[in-house]
């Protein structure tokens, strides 16, 4: 049974960092695609960054570029992404998705295309 489970989101102030983990079981992420979402309310999920477990290539979005990095430690079967600088707009629910095989390029934060998803963490950046 596939299974991801997210952890690491919480309150921060702006500024600060979090990282957040995405457990994966039922599969290994060789052959996938990993990616976070994130979706505030009233607004529409958005793509924020994507790992390519396959050959390592990584997708940020403009908005987390600089900030963010997303990462993979095979051993534990997790996906992390690290946000530093956070800032009051990047507050969100953020939700790890998986895919297999990965998407081409273009294609990497079409919501529609992950067959898997985790529950979500919430992140709040806030003072």
């Amino acid at each position: 049974q596939v299974q991801l489970v997210e952890s690491g989101g919480g309150l921060v102030q702006p500024g600060g960092s979090l990282r957040l983990s995405c457990a994966a079981s039922g599969f290994t992420l060789d052959l996938y695609a990993i990616a976070w979402f994130r979706q505030a309310p009233g607004k529409e999920r958005e793509g924020v960054s994507c790992l390519n477990s396959y050959d390592g290539s990584t997708y940020y979005a403009d908005s987390v570029k600089g900030r963010f990095t997303i990462s993979a430690d095979n051993v534990k079967n997790t996906v992390y992404l690290q946000m530093n600088s956070l800032k009051p707009e990047d507050t969100a629910a953020y939700f790890c998705a998986a895919v297999s095989p990965a998407p081409f390029a273009p294609g990497v934060f079409d919501h529609a295309i992950y067959d898997y998803w985790g529950q979500g963490t919430q992140v709040t950046v806030s003072s």
